[in-house]
């Protein structure tokens, strides 16, 4: 179990993009992604549910218990933590506009995530697996990386720590951005250099961000000691809201 989790109130938000993808092409089911986020029609979202609210989030959950922790496998559908609106129309960073079907972007609702509040006061772990609900028994996809940056927003998280493949956001050389900030971001997504990927990282970032999050990280979560911050090794700290932050 890390430093952090020991000594910090810790939610868990997690996705399962490799295990869909091995399920799309077992079944020969066709992946199709923009800017990191899965097209997912209805024979998509069954596998996503299956392998994310199923093996994932179970196996997450036996992970940190055999850790010390103790971890509550939940969905963005309990308790409404996760209340979406359609993302039928998406209009992707290259100005094409794209039907994405069953994905759910957060609402404006700021409602606080009150079960995560409650669970986290007891000393247990949510492990979040990134399904959202239109409120009227419809289920979503969501963006693992965009739930986050909604639930720690409307948590009033004072981090968002964003666990990737990478040593943080990497320049041209292959080398760590320290600090991204709206600038950057906006360079790195229009220019090309930033992948699907890191887009949908981002751009959850610069939302964590405006929703006043005082610290957004990207890390590689593959390291040991990521989340530690004495064990903290290369990591970019993203500072872009979008707009300028007013003081609390």
């Amino acid at each position: 179990m890390c430093a952090a989790a020991a000594t910090r109130r810790v939610v868990v938000v997690h996705g399962g993009g490799r295990e869909v993808d091995a399920d799309l092409a077992r079944l020969g089911i066709p992946k199709r992604t923009v800017d990191g986020v899965r097209i997912t029609d209805a024979a998509t979202l069954d596998i996503v549910l299956g392998v994310l609210a199923g093996r994932v989030n179970t196996r997450l959950v036996a992970a940190l218990g055999a850790a010390g922790a103790s971890a509550i496998g939940l969905t963005g559908v309990d308790a409404g933590l996760a209340i979406v609106k359609p993302a039928r129309s998406y209009r992707a960073t290259d100005g094409t506009s794209v039907d994405l079907g069953f994905v759910g972007l957060p609402g404006r609702a700021r409602r606080p995530p009150e079960l995560l509040n409650t669970l986290t006061d007891a000393g247990h772990i949510p492990v979040v697996a990134s399904i959202g609900t239109d409120g009227k028994g419809r289920l979503f996809n969501v963006n693992a990386d965009t739930l986050a940056a909604d639930l720690a927003a409307r948590a009033g998280a004072m981090r968002l720590t964003i666990a990737g493949t990478t040593a943080g956001v990497l320049d041209a050389s292959g080398a760590t951005i320290p600090v991204v900030d709206d600038e950057r971001l906006d360079r790195l997504i229009h220019e090309g250099h930033a992948s699907a990927g890191m887009i949908a990282k981002l751009l959850a970032c610069r939302a964590a961000g405006r929703g006043r999050v005082d610290e957004v990280r990207i890390v590689d979560g593959r390291r040991r000691g990521a989340l530690d911050d004495e064990l903290q090794t290369a990591a970019t700290r993203v500072t872009a809201c979008g707009r300028r932050r007013s003081r609390r």
